[in-house]
């Protein structure tokens, strides 16, 4: 028996199960937002599907998770699911808490993520550093989607900005 059939796709699973059981699929992933084709980059690759989900993935291409479970479930055989809620949403407006001039740690994590390394140790680091109503922004190459469901979990509200194609501001600030 094919053991990958064994892994039925949800939101829940990681990029890199997906590509590992399903090589096939990558293409089919990379249609369906131009985001996706960071995943080429074999640096980007190796560390974004380690950890990402197929729900933030969805997040990060701006696509309803349900749209892109059902596109890969049909490109291999598996039953098509009803409506599957994102639980790990991405905050894009500005939320009443944030204000510029609080913002006094700032951490670009692009090189780390682009030679290949998880910055969240980095990341931790400086976000201990943000106490006394202090903002706290992460610059990163794409949504850090893991990262922010993580923090988010220790109590702290998030607030993303796409300032280009490559490049996006993650804002968190404990509440």
């Amino acid at each position: 028996m094919d053991e990958r059939k064994d892994l039925l796709i949800t939101p829940k699973t990681k990029v890199g199960e997906l590509l590992d059981a399903y090589p096939e699929l990558e293409p089919v992933l990379m249609s369906l937002a131009p985001a996706f084709k960071k995943l080429k980059n074999p640096v980007l690759r190796k560390t974004i599907g380690k950890v990402a989900t197929l729900q933030q993935a969805a997040s990060l291409g701006g696509i309803p998770v349900t749209e892109i479970i059902n596109t890969l479930r049909a490109e291999v055989g598996q039953d098509i699911a009803d409506n599957m809620e994102s639980d790990g949403d991405i905050i894009y407006e500005k939320p009443g808490w944030f204000e510029e001039e609080l913002v006094k740690v700032r951490f670009d994590a692009t090189p780390l993520i682009n030679s290949g390394e998880h910055p969240m140790k980095e990341v931790f680091v400086h976000l201990g550093k943000t106490h006394n109503n202090k903002i706290f922004l992460l610059v990163t190459p794409f949504v850090p989607a893991p990262i922010i469901e993580m923090i988010t979990k220790k109590g702290y509200a998030h607030y993303c900005q796409k300032i280009h194609e490559d490049e996006f501001h993650t804002f968190f600030k404990h509440l």
